[in-house]
């Protein structure tokens, strides 16, 4: 295994339902209204904010509830911000899209996803191989670039999905990128509930499927997703220093809505 390619522990089998699951015809609504807003989303056209539209369509079509910060993740200035944060779900991607038409660093493989694929191509995705050792470095000069223009990129450090926090240990190549660049990081907390108790529903973990994990997502019951924003990280120091600093706000006790 590559110092980056990561294995959780979690399966299919944590994955549980908090509250009952919704109604045969709640849930086929909502795969009807879910087929609209992804065709919606298809055309190569589509970019940026109107990305961003498609997104909270998409949590829509869902019955999604999203809880997030009212303003932007990223701080102004004349780079980008690196934010940050754990990982659980494919549905993470939707709801942070959602919030702010960032850039995305993601695993080879997300390319190839069916619609989520090439939306994320359209963002700016960078896609990594995580078992190509050698591309680490051109990876990391890829993302200091990107941040250099200006542009917000959106990170999950711990290298794969986990069920729910704490998860893994934060990787430290992307807050070299963030040193080299000069750029802010913005640690970011990502958590589940269904009717407001802790659930790792949305979970997409271990050899579950896309297909699988979206049919429970559909037939959930008063989903939420909610993102708390913590405060800006300035890049200083080394990176082992700044990962860790940002993995204990992002798993740490929960910010608000809207930090500093």
């Amino acid at each position: 295994m590559t110092p980056y390619q990561v294995n959780s522990p979690c399966t299919p089998q944590c994955v549980t339902r908090a509250r009952p699951p919704a109604t045969r015809l709640e849930t086929v609504k909502r795969w009807v209204r879910l087929a609209g807003a992804l065709a919606a989303a298809a055309p190569a056209s589509a970019r940026g904010e109107e990305l961003g539209g498609h997104a909270r369509r998409v949590l829509d079509a869902l019955d999604v509830r999203l809880e997030a910060p009212e303003h932007r993740l990223s701080v102004p200035g004349s780079t980008g911000t690196l934010l940050v944060a754990n990982h659980i779900s494919w549905l993470d991607i939707v709801g942070l899209l959602a919030v702010e038409p960032a850039a995305f660093l993601a695993k080879r493989e997300v390319a190839d996803w069916p619609v989520f694929g090439p939306m994320a191509s359209r963002m700016g995705t960078l896609f990594l191989d995580r078992e190509a050792l050698r591309a680490l470095p051109d990876g990391v000069a890829r993302l200091a670039a990107l941040l250099r223009s200006g542009r917000s990129v959106v990170v999950f450090p711990e290298g794969t999905t986990w069920c729910s926090a704490p998860g893994g240990q934060f990787r430290r190549a992307a807050f070299q990128a963030a040193l080299d660049a000069g750029a802010p990081v913005r640690p970011l907390t990502i958590s589940y509930r269904e009717g407001g108790v802790p659930s790792t529903i949305a979970a997409f973990v271990g050899d579950d499927t896309l297909a699988a994990s979206l049919h429970r997502v559909a037939s959930a019951r008063d989903l939420t997703l909610r993102i708390d924003a913590h405060p800006v990280l300035l890049a200083a120091g080394d990176r082992r220093s700044l990962a860790v600093a940002a993995q204990r706000a992002a798993t740490g006790e929960r910010g608000g809505l809207i930090s500093a």
